[in-house]
């Protein structure tokens, strides 16, 4: 891995901190272990909460490993929108027999506290998902020795990260489960983001920070590319998610293979906020009514969620998937850290192989 990205390990696989409890300590650890970097998803957790999972994570490796914080967002929704999808779910409220959440049950996801308890017991790495940190902050994770990395989707939002004084990028494409990380939400430009190969070609051309590459990479000969295209390493999600030290649900896990989940399309369904899930009932019924509000949908629908998984029920989850999660395996995560490093030495070995003929 390129001496640019200190703290990380030695291998160029990242796992993707992955909200809603499918990054669990007990996954990090694993993969920190094996040589990768293991990363806990402080998204929709409390400050204490993202603390208490650092020190257990800490308890079981000591590893590297990083933590992913949710930038706040703009009061942007439209009141009268997240009103006329809240009546539209009245019925899945009825089904489940649970109330829907409280669309204003808050915006900023503690950004503030969880950023002093990091500046406080500063952790190797810090990633951001859906905007840039002021310089400010960036400096103040660099003066405590953090390595900081901001989620792009786009070349403009890379160079915005280098002039704030990110360290590197996570470029992510189209392809990657869960949230899209774009750094400001416009309907407008819902399906219109870039693969994966095209986006880190145009970031490294545009900005001089180390990219990590996110979005649908499941095997090693990806990795292999992406590494080939320029970035220094790779960010594995929907891979790890199925992992026994995965805390996702088992349904979600059964779901990444189920012939009953073919395909995978980004939604605002469940958020607000487009991100990329396996196609059930909740998403095709209310993927093309959902309002552009995040956290307000996101806070709407959590009850429903919670209440689909304990009946046993994936067509209500939220399935978040990439593009490639039928290749999914289920391995315990530091073997599949192993599995991954091996196909990346053969497809790096082919390629040099081929270059010699």
């Amino acid at each position: 891995m390129s001496s640019a990205l200190p703290g990380l390990g030695r291998h160029p696989i990242v796992q993707a901190p992955m909200a809603g409890g499918a990054s669990r300590p007990e996954l990090a650890a694993a993969v920190g272990d094996a040589g990768g970097l293991g990363f806990l998803a402080a998204g929709y957790k409390t400050a204490d909460g993202m603390y208490q999972e650092i020190r257990r994570l800490r308890s079981l490796s000591s590893r590297p490993f990083g933590v992913n914080l949710f930038m706040p967002q703009p009061a942007a929704a439209d009141p009268a929108a997240v009103g006329v999808y809240r009546d539209q779910l009245a019925g899945e409220a009825t089904w489940y027999e649970t109330p829907l959440g409280d669309p204003d049950a808050g915006r900023d996801d503690g950004y503030e506290a969880k950023l002093a308890v990091l500046l406080d017991d500063p952790v190797p790495v810090v990633s951001f998902t859906f905007g840039c940190p002021s310089r400010e902050a960036l400096a103040a994770l660099a003066r405590a020795g953090t390595t900081t990395v901001v989620t792009v989707t786009t070349p403009e939002e890379a160079r915005a990260a280098e002039q704030a004084g990110a360290d590197a990028v996570c470029v992510q494409g189209i392809e990657a489960g869960g949230h899209q990380g774009t750094h400001r939400d416009d309907p407008d430009t819902d399906g219109a983001g870039i693969g994966l190969l095209a986006l880190v070609g145009l970031v490294r051309e545009s900005a001089g920070l180390p990219v990590i590459a996110a979005g649908g990479l499941m095997r090693g000969a990806q990795i292999a590319a992406v590494l080939a295209a320029g970035a220094s390493a790779a960010q594995l999600g929907t891979a790890f998610l199925v992992c026994p030290e995965s805390g996702a649900h088992a349904l979600h896990k059964r779901a990444m293979t189920d012939p009953l989940f073919t395909r995978t399309e980004t939604t605002r369904a469940f958020s607000g906020r487009p991100a990329r899930g396996l196609v059930n009932r909740f998403l095709r019924e209310h993927g093309p009514y959902a309002p552009a509000a995040y956290p307000e949908v996101h806070h709407l629908t959590a009850p429903l969620r919670r209440a689909a998984a304990a009946a046993g029920d994936p067509q209500g989850m939220a399935l978040w998937a990439g593009q490639g999660h039928r290749l999914v395996r289920d391995l315990p995560a530091g073997r599949l850290v192993d599995v991954l490093a091996a196909e990346l030495d053969t497809a790096r070995a082919s390629l040099a192989e081929e270059g010699t003929r």
